[in-house]
């Protein structure tokens, strides 16, 4: 794993900073794709302590900011010659109907739409690596999701978080199936995994600060932080997987998606809608 460089989005907590930590201890550099520098800082000084290990950059990035994207993405590819993997881990979660700056709800515009753009525009230095690996933290809750194209935002549709975190869920699904059909003939693979339920500071992890109310609601999908990195650790450092690409894994293990809006027809239809609501051609 020497002279491999990740990405980890969301790394400043729960998961992202223990899939930081493990990643880095394997001599991997890491980078961490973090929306708040200070408690980036922190989470970096942390994550240098427990892996022993100098080899880990912070980078500002907020998923819910398209402008703030491209700034990354654009720092990456200055910075960079290759990128050998992309851990689209950070994930929001909201109680009311609220929206990112540009317009989207919040919830499919971070956990879907934000990592849908960072990994268009990080692809050409992903393809540059020998062996390189999108990984899409994604939910169990994606059984609870059902997709309107004319109301991915939830304008007219009723709102609650169940609805519009299970949405964003069948998204990263979605988004895996199709972004694997993307990648044939490259030296790129791409997987999505239920984390479990990563609970042990969920709030945080996902970036709300919400309480125990919606805590109490989301459990059922949610191992803890270590537990839930296992899979992406896994899935991000085993060689022998790529013909798994595009597939659904929970606990290191291949899991079926038995739910009908799982489908190809479906994840192009979801991968269409993507690119014409971020402005890409």
């Amino acid at each position: 794993m020497q002279n491999k460089t990740i990405i980890v989005t969301g790394a400043n907590a729960g998961m992202g900073l223990a899939t930081t930590i493990e990643l880095a201890k394997e001599g991997i550099h890491v980078i961490m794709a973090c929306r708040d520098t200070k408690r980036g800082n922190e989470a970096k000084e942390r994550a240098m302590a427990e892996s022993n290990s100098t080899n880990i950059s912070l980078y500002q990035c907020d998923l819910g900011s398209m402008e703030s994207i491209y700034n990354f993405a654009d720092q990456i590819k200055e910075n960079f010659y290759k990128i050998d993997g992309l851990i689209n881990n950070a994930g929001v979660v909201s109680l009311k109907h609220t929206r990112t700056e540009d317009g989207f709800e919040s919830m499919i515009g971070v956990n879907h739409l934000g990592h849908f753009l960072l990994t268009y525009l990080l692809l050409d230095v992903l393809k540059k690596s020998d062996q390189a690996r999108i990984i899409n933290v994604a939910s169990g809750a994606y059984k609870a999701g059902t997709l309107d194209y004319n109301d991915m935002h939830f304008k007219n549709r009723s709102f609650n978080v169940i609805k519009g975190y299970g949405q964003s869920k069948l998204c990263n699904i979605l988004f895996t199936l199709e972004l694997n059909k993307h990648l044939e003939g490259t030296n790129v693979s791409t997987f999505a995994l239920h984390p479990g339920a990563v609970s042990t500071s969920l709030g945080v992890d996902r970036r709300t600060g919400f309480g125990e109310k919606v805590h109490s609601l989301l459990r059922p999908f949610f191992l803890t932080s270590e537990e839930g990195a296992e899979t992406a650790i896994y899935l991000t450092t085993e060689s022998k997987i790529d013909h798994l690409s595009g597939r659904y894994f929970y606990k290191k293990k291949l899991q079926p998606t038995k739910y009908k809006k799982v489908n190809e027809n479906e994840a192009k239809k979801l991968w269409n809608w993507s690119i014409k609501e971020l402005g890409l051609n």
